[in-house]
């Protein structure tokens, strides 16, 4: 299943091997943006990311459900695996063959975007319509900076809530019922915390990522879209912070080459006080560390702007398909309402459709500890916004993480890192 909270493929590489031609300045395909009225009939491709192995009696229903709806269609199913999914989906764009409806993540959205290859919902009249049955947020995270329009379906979003060790807190003096909710109460909450604990315990595992800038209120990209802008005042009092719950202790020492993984193995054995998650964690805590599993508290991802960050996928039109309108219909109907809740209730995502989460299958308490964490995660859907820029590819990742990691060893200044941190990622933008 496709539902990691980092792509694993880079957009840097899809828009390298894209045709130069279609790469011109402007070029966001709207030439080919017709209108998508008219029958809807003829064969179209839908091509999914690693979907097929645990959910294919789901898909092939949609399908079968979208062609008893419309008699004249015919739905080709693709499913590409996860690894080398960029790679497919660049040698497509090249060939000229990327099927019809393409499930994106939006930094694989972005470069197609700039290729012309995707259909701008805004322009078509028949998309646009189906606007106001998604959440605002989602809607915009198919949208590229600096290029007018929106260019897929916003489809499946998740979330995870912060986990944090009752225990932990309680011992350091700090109230185990009130854990921090934003970055001035965790760097605050951290230092007393290492202090008490004389350095043992770190509230925090991994360094700061572009999200954790974007729940801390810098703007990351400027405002024309054309270049990052993370290295202002507020993005470098945040990493000067850091670097002082590193010195204290209170970041773990191990933070600056930490995985997801082994942060998650050090929250399990209790060196680690704070620690996000999902549902499947916690049933983890349960069966491999009962004593931490009677400890646990959950609470929001920590922001400081008031929204926490929604991880998002999408459903693309190829702007060049031959059959606009059975391509455009499939692609709303994959990703409507009565479709997406149908999905979530088989795996743990959450429908970008308004209303959706208030369904009591997101609000209803029943006891469990995945439905504990499926309200808490939905409830903060609601207002989440996808902090990740579009345009911020892996490759980008890497090189704030090295800057960042410069900056916590003392090896040169927060504005200093995040300056050339800054530099490497709009030359790799220029790029690409």
């Amino acid at each position: 299943m496709r539902i990691s909270r980092r792509a694993v493929a880079m957009a840097a590489v899809l828009a390298a091997v894209l045709p130069l031609s279609a790469c011109s300045s402007g070029d966001t395909g709207t030439e080919e943006s017709s209108d998508a009225s008219g029958p809807i009939k003829g064969q179209i491709s839908f091509q999914t990311w690693n979907l097929q192995a645990n959910f294919k009696d789901y898909f092939n229903g949609v399908i079968k459900d979208f062609e008893k709806k419309y008699p004249d269609t015919k739905v080709r199913w693709v499913d590409r695996p996860a690894e080398g999914y960029a790679d497919k989906l660049s040698a497509d764009a090249a060939a000229g063959t990327l099927p019809d409806v393409v499930n994106v993540s939006p930094d694989q959205l972005a470069p197609l975007t700039k290729a012309g290859l995707t259909l701008d919902l805004d322009k078509d009249k028949t998309a646009a319509a189906f606007r106001k049955e998604y959440l605002p947020d989602a809607w915009k995270s198919q949208q590229i900076p600096g290029v007018e329009g929106t260019y897929g379906f916003p489809w499946y979003l998740n979330t995870g809530p912060m986990f944090y060790n009752k225990r932990l807190f309680e011992e350091a003096g700090l109230d185990p019922e009130k854990p921090p909710t934003t970055y001035d109460e965790v760097f605050a909450a951290g230092l007393e915390m290492a202090e008490k604990t004389d350095g043992k315990i770190a509230t925090l595992g991994q360094v700061p990522t572009i999200e954790d800038f974007g729940r801390y209120g810098v703007q990351l990209v400027n405002k024309e879209g054309t270049g990052f802008a993370f290295n202002d005042a507020k993005g470098v009092e945040m990493l000067t912070r850091y670097k002082e719950l590193f010195d204290a202790k209170a970041l773990d020492p191990q933070a600056l080459t930490a995985s997801p993984e082994s942060t998650g193995a050090k929250f399990l054995t209790e060196s680690v006080a704070m620690n996000p998650g999902s549902a499947l964690d916690l049933e983890n805590f349960k069966k491999q560390a009962p004593t931490l599993y009677k400890n646990i508290g959950i609470t929001d991802q920590v922001t400081s702007t008031g929204k926490v960050n929604m991880y998002v996928m999408g459903v693309m039109v190829n702007s060049k398909t031959k059959e606009k309108p059975a391509a455009v219909a499939f692609a709303h109907f994959v990703t409507d309402a009565t479709r997406q809740m149908s999905f979530a209730k088989q795996v743990a995502i959450f429908p970008s459709t308004k209303g959706s989460l208030d369904d009591p299958y997101f609000t209803k308490e029943d006891g469990t500890d995945e439905t504990r964490v499926r309200i808490a995660a939905a409830k903060s859907l609601k207002n989440a916004v996808n902090y990740t820029p579009v345009l911020f590819s892996e490759q980008m990742k890497t090189e704030l993480r090295n800057q960042v990691a410069k900056a916590l060893q003392g090896k040169q200044s927060p504005q200093e890192s995040l300056d050339r941190a800054v530099e490497a990622c709009d030359k790799l933008l220029k790029q690409s």
